[in-house]
């Protein structure tokens, strides 16, 4: 039986690694199994969501980033069955891209809020 696909107005819902809190897939980062500059294991971001394979959200801020690595969240997440990550999973990659990443505050309607779009 076919696994039905939560929703939501804002559209499909997934869970943080880090968190573990429920978000709209959209504004969650998608991360996958690849390898880091030097062709070693390593968990890599995937902000458009098109790599193949099996792929784990992340809320796109340090916080949930540093709990994920603290409970070995991607390997689990990532090969569920303990296969294919022996020696464990560099998240380098992933560490690299928040910090690259701006994550500028707007205040709208007296409320902080964040742009996570990539054009800013």
């Amino acid at each position: 039986m076919a696994r039905l696909e939560e929703t939501t107005q804002n559209g499909p819902v997934r869970t943080c690694v880090g968190c573990r809190k429920r978000a709209a897939k959209r504004e969650l980062l998608r991360v996958t199994a690849g390898s880091d500059r030097n062709g070693q294991p390593a968990v890599v971001p995937d902000p458009t969501a098109t790599a193949p394979g099996r792929g784990a959200h992340l809320h796109p801020t340090r916080e949930c980033y540093e709990l994920a690595v603290r409970r070995k969240a991607f390997t689990r997440a990532l090969f569920p069955k303990g296969k294919g990550a022996e020696g464990g999973l560099s998240s380098a990659p992933v560490e690299d891209y928040l910090d690259t990443r701006q994550t500028p505050t707007t205040v709208a309607d007296g409320q902080l809020t964040r742009n996570w779009s990539k054009s800013s």
